[in-house]
């Protein structure tokens, strides 16, 4: 098995449990592993939404949301697939053919509704996943302040 390089980027827990929200950090290994980051959120119990946030290597970003039927996933940009692992594992985890290498242009894969039921619709996931001008985490923070978790991820991440 070949050694993983590290990765930079982060990799949050985002929990929303009576009303209230909580960020926290995830093991580094779910940067570069998609299944330690679904068995990790797995783990966490709440009655409210559990998903991740995996910002990697100022590319692209994942959105993993568990349940029990299977993990909705959301790529920022399926092209990262060709270069990293995990963007690969996603696309192989939603049945999606990664991109020609020819191919320049980037798009979302996976499930732009994802975050619909706490605020975030799939039009303007789109929207933010498509500003190619912003590096994930400003993408990841956008998504943040849309559903109401801006001022707990800034703090975690300040701590990170």
């Amino acid at each position: 098995m070949a050694v993983q390089e590290p990765v930079a980027g982060f990799a949050v827990a985002v929990v929303r449990e009576d009303g209230r929200w909580r960020c926290s950090a995830l093991e580094p290994a779910a940067l570069t592993n998609l299944d330690a980051a679904i068995t990790e959120l797995a783990k966490m119990r709440s009655t409210g939404a559990v998903f991740g946030l995996l910002a990697v290597d100022d590319e692209f970003f994942v959105i993993v949301r568990p349940s029990p039927r299977g993990p909705s996933l959301l790529l920022s940009d399926a092209a990262a697939a060709l270069d990293y692992d995990i963007a690969a594992d996603v696309l192989d985890l939603l049945r999606a053919d990664p991109p020609d290498e020819d191919d320049e242009s980037i798009w979302p894969e996976g499930d732009l509704e994802i975050l619909a039921d706490i605020g975030l619709p799939a039009p303007e996931l789109e929207v933010i996943a498509g500003e190619v001008d912003l590096y994930p985490d400003e993408q990841l923070q956008m998504i943040a302040q849309r559903c109401g978790f801006d001022t707990e991820l800034s703090a975690l991440l300040d701590e990170i």
